[in-house]
């Protein structure tokens, strides 16, 4: 048993991590593919977004860890219920409870592992994702505008140049729209200009020549003539919305978001839908982990009912199966946040459904026998597959 125990742990741990990368892979190009607005605008090597990856990665593992531990046990003991193998260990007199062991020490270590990613990996990488992103806005920027354009990279800033020397910087019938200040918008023409930037101070500096600025605001236009003229901009600025996230709720640690839960007066004033939100986020990050024993124990048993399934058809199924949970979830995410119920039992909700469902498939796998239901379903798909 202890061989059986061994080679199941390591088929479990090598189906684990090529699940992982690939579902990871897949979520975080999505992600970037969300950024390249932003990731356009610096000059990033390889290593630099590998930086980037490595620091978004615990924001998503709280969600494929769940599905790549089921599907680690699932196409574990499909492989092995395929391959007769389940089948020769039952005849050597082993039963199914025997071979559980293996699946529960990797489910545990599953939902460990998650459950410390919730409490801090998530508030580690995106501070740590933030921070670099603004080490590259200082550092690694290129703020380029091309002739005829309007360039917008700057919130509340619009740019044109009629003509633009990229090389030297130099701009030629330069127009600066400023609407930092809605009910006084600043316009900025002149004839000539020129862009530099300091990455040591994180500024960007626009400098103008024999220009005016014409500022509207009560009723009036006010307009200033001058020789010369400099604006400086904050390179921070190119990240826009991504910058000024660093108080999102789904971004905060357990202890933090404890701490706005018990004091929704100090922190939320009033707005009791980001109080919600924030219960809802401290319940998902405690049941979400959870769901990898869950999830890990139902998917056994299901595996040895459907015998004989081709792994492309078990992988669908598998998936079918967790998107079941997830819309489950999802709907319970949906009502917490918007305070129909208790937060904390509608997200342990389908982590108890799907428990009392694995305990009694289990039971009746291990007596070699199906539920109804299921049965009816099996003999279907073998009644088309003879015909």
């Amino acid at each position: 048993m202890k061989l059986a125990y061994r080679l199941i742990a390591k088929e479990l741990a090598l189906t684990f991590f090529l699940s992982v990368s690939t579902l990871l892979g897949i979520l975080l190009m999505g992600r970037m593919i969300q950024l390249r607005e932003l990731l356009l605008g610096h000059e990033l090597g390889i290593l630099d977004l590998l930086q980037l990856f490595f620091y978004m990665s615990p924001y998503f593992m709280l969600l494929i860890a769940p599905i790549a531990t089921m599907l680690s046990v699932f196409l574990t003991f499909l492989r092995m219920s395929s391959d007769n193998e389940l089948t020769a260990l039952r005849a050597g007199g082993v039963s199914l409870y025997r071979l559980t062991p293996p699946v529960i020490f990797f489910c545990i270590a599953c939902s460990l592992a998650t459950y410390f990613i919730a409490f801090h990996g998530i508030s580690w990488g995106m501070q740590n994702f933030r921070e670099t992103v603004v080490h590259f806005a200082r550092t690694k920027s290129r703020f380029a505008i091309q002739p005829g354009v309007f360039n917008q990279d700057f919130p509340n800033l619009t740019f044109f140049a009629k003509n633009t020397n990229p090389a030297s910087g130099e701009l030629m019938d330069l127009f600066v729209r400023d609407t930092t200040v809605k009910d006084a918008p600043v316009v900025i023409m002149a004839p000539y200009g020129r862009i530099t930037t300091d990455p040591s101070q994180g500024t960007m500096e626009v400098y103008f020549r024999n220009g005016r600025i014409y500022r509207r605001g009560q009723g009036e236009l006010n307009v200033l003539s001058f020789k010369n003229y400099t604006v400086r901009i904050p390179l921070v600025m190119l990240l826009g919305k991504f910058y000024m996230d660093k108080n999102k709720i789904s971004e905060q640690s357990v202890a933090r978001l404890h701490e706005l839960v018990d004091n929704p007066q100090q922190y939320f004033e009033g707005r009791m839908k980001d109080w919600q939100k924030a219960k809802t986020e401290l319940a998902k990050r405690y049941s979400l982990p959870f769901a990898c024993f869950v999830l890990g124990m139902f998917a056994m048993p299901v595996a040895c009912i459907f015998r004989g399934l081709k792994q492309q058809y078990g992988l669908f199924l598998s998936l079918g199966l967790f998107l079941v949970y997830y819309t489950m979830f999802s709907f319970g995410t949906s009502l917490g946040e918007s305070g129909v119920f208790i937060p904390w039992v509608l997200l342990w909700s389908p982590n108890i459904l799907f428990a009392a469902v694995s305990g009694s498939l289990l039971h009746f796998t291990n007596k070699e026998r199906v539920p109804l239901l299921i049965e009816r379903i099996l003999h279907r798909r073998t009644g088309q597959a003879a015909a």
